[in-house]
């Protein structure tokens, strides 16, 4: 493993989590109250002769404006949920969700270490008084930090070089406890989003939140996959060495970091960058049973031989029986000249897409749903941050902005679209071309015919650079 820039979360230092734990209750206690007053507001303004329309779009503004804020301003769990939503920011005009995004880039720019004799502590505690008999050496400043840990770079007793990422004191604690806050004010959320629904959500989250902390099941995935990827000619996953409940040793992989190929690497660096990493991101459920959930640019590498190197297997969505087909039809679906969006609705209520009494305009949903098939459409496509703001654009107009607020976004999908808004962006970022529609075609099932295979169509090779 090498430096693991991934999270876009900010870590607390060693110090800060546990103790402002009061402090983080009292903020996050604090919104239901703010609700109540605009509530009241609201119908004050009404008597008075306001229209609902207005009086509800300003309650849904103030209601944003304090939401985002508030969950930007903490740290841990409340982050992670601020994270989860923004994937429906883009449905949210730019004024409600603009002081949610810039306080979050602010914490994103500030990464306290955890203080050395701290780190001794926890390496004490888990691998034993004599931790240092297991290491031939030990890197005390850390090669990089995360939402609940960070990495040193060590060389294992046996010679091989490792990484060594140690979670923050108390940060378990920390992320369970704002979940616990968050779950109360739930009810805000349906303000901003007529169509979703925010319990089932929020337990999903804390349950993915949960397993982040285990480094066993860390341990696990990371091994599940390295297997599945043995001798594979393009992605290589590092090995697991040993793993306590707050120290995971993995073998410690150089390569150039995803994001050095997006600001300096050669077009043919990143179409093969881009390439793989939708073919890992695609194949991972059916290869591995599971599917790799923080695809940030900080958890891959471009090696010396070609292959995409992959870190962080904290956040993973298990799927032992592979993606859901649905995704698969809606894609063949929508990729018709003369798309049927009476079956695209069909597909989306099953599913819990669209919930019951939520009702949506056809022409609307094609008109919404159309783009997001694009990359899949042509036999070659090119991302690019001009058509990832193009998009951003469409999605904010008043009518797509409208469809998305209906749609709900069911527990068991949190992790899949988590994937899916953050791969594309990156794919952006690289603006890489390839033929991304092969991918999705051996991959993604429900696209398909019956009587035709995933080993049917085959991706073609990608060449090395």
């Amino acid at each position: 493993m090498a430096e693991n820039d991934s999270a876009s979360q900010v870590p607390p230092s060693g110090r800060d989590v546990p103790r402002n734990s009061v402090q983080r209750g009292v903020k996050l206690a604090g919104l239901p109250l703010g609700f109540a007053g605009r509530t009241a507001l609201g119908l004050a303004k009404r008597i008075g002769g306001e229209s609902a329309e207005i009086v509800a779009q300003q309650i849904q503004q103030r209601t944003a404006d304090q939401l985002f804020r508030v969950l930007g301003e903490l740290k841990g769990g409340a982050m992670k949920l601020g994270q989860a939503l923004s994937i429906f920011e883009a449905a949210l005009p730019p004024e409600l969700a603009g002081p949610y995004r810039a306080t979050l880039t602010r914490l994103q720019e500030s990464a306290p270490p955890l203080p050395t004799a701290t780190v001794y502590r926890v390496l004490a505690a888990d691998l034993g008084e004599d931790w240092r008999a297991s290491f031939a050496s030990f890197d005390d400043t850390p090669a990089a930090a995360a939402s609940i840990g960070q990495v040193h770079k060590a060389v294992w007793g046996d010679g091989r070089a490792v990484a060594v990422k140690i979670q923050y004191p108390g940060a378990g604690k920390a992320l369970l406890n704002d979940f616990t806050q968050l779950a109360r004010i739930g009810r805000l959320f349906g303000v901003l989003m007529p169509g979703l629904d925010v319990k089932p959500m929020l337990e999903e989250l804390r349950d993915r939140v949960a397993e982040e902390l285990d480094y066993h099941l860390e341990a696990a995935a990371q091994r599940a996959f390295a297997a599945a990827y043995d001798g594979d000619p393009d992605i290589y996953v590092p090995g697991v060495v040993t793993e306590t409940d707050h120290v995971l040793v993995t073998e410690w992989m150089d390569g150039t970091p995803l994001s050095k190929i997006i600001s300096d690497g050669s077009k043919e660096e990143r179409d093969r960058a881009g390439i793989l990493l939708a073919r890992f991101l695609f194949s991972g459920p059916a290869r591995a049973g599971m599917l790799h959930a923080d695809p940030h640019p900080g958890n891959f590498r471009l090696l010396a031989d070609g292959r995409l190197g992959v870190l962080d297997f904290g956040a993973v969505d298990r799927l032992p029986d592979g993606l859901p087909p649905i995704f698969g039809r809606l894609l063949r679906v929508m990729h018709d000249p003369d798309p049927d969006i009476a079956e695209v609705e069909r597909e989306l209520r099953a599913d819990n897409f669209l919930r019951p009494g939520i009702a949506v305009d056809l022409d609307a949903l094609r008109a919404f749903l159309a783009p997001l098939a694009e990359p899949s459409a042509v036999e070659t496509f090119k991302f690019s941050r001009e058509w990832m703001r193009e998009e951003a654009s469409r999605v904010t107009d008043g009518s797509a902005a409208n469809i998305a607020r209906k749609f709900n976004l069911p527990p068991s999908y949190v992790l899949i679209h988590r994937v899916s808004t953050a791969g594309i962006g990156v794919l952006c970022q690289l603006e890489c071309e390839g033929p991304f529609r092969a991918e999705v075609i051996r991959w993604v099932p429900g696209y398909l015919d019956n009587d035709e295979t995933r080993d049917g169509p085959r991706a073609p090779r990608v060449p090395s650079v």
